[in-house]
């Protein structure tokens, strides 16, 4: 199966999320070893959880480059995840709507590339269907 556009872009924006949380995570180690941690506990399990979620985005954008639909799947709840970081940091008491739409603008393109390379998959698959009886 050949991988189309959206896909193709799809894959290369969730491994660059998955780059992003990795270059996180370093300003992360930056803070805990200058002790600018409240909790060292916390910090460690929210570090791990960083390099937890780089890695899922970097295997969900590897696996939309191979036409795998588990990346597509994962990869659609990561960005409904980042849209809810991101509506949570528009509203509050200590709203930052910059910081929301910089976390929203890029999560709902990949959103979209993503709904688009499942329909492209769903089409190929239901041609090969039809020239195989």
């Amino acid at each position: 199966m050949r991988t189309r556009t959206p896909a193709r872009a799809a894959a290369v924006l969730l491994i660059l999320e998955g780059v992003a949380l990795v270059g996180i995570a370093a300003w992360q180690i930056a803070a805990l070893t200058a002790g600018d941690t409240g909790s060292v506990e916390s910090a460690i399990a929210l570090l791990v959880l960083t390099f937890v979620g780089a890695a899922a985005l970097v295997a969900f954008g590897v696996a939309v480059r191979r036409g795998r639909s588990w990346g597509r799947s994962g990869g659609i709840v990561a960005q409904l995840l980042i849209v809810a970081v991101a509506l949570g940091a528009a509203t509050g008491e200590y709203a930052h709507p910059l910081t929301a739409l910089a976390l929203a603008g890029p999560a709902i393109l990949v959103l979209v590339l993503l709904v688009l390379a499942a329909r492209d998959a769903r089409k190929d698959a239901a041609d090969a269907d039809s020239e195989n009886p």
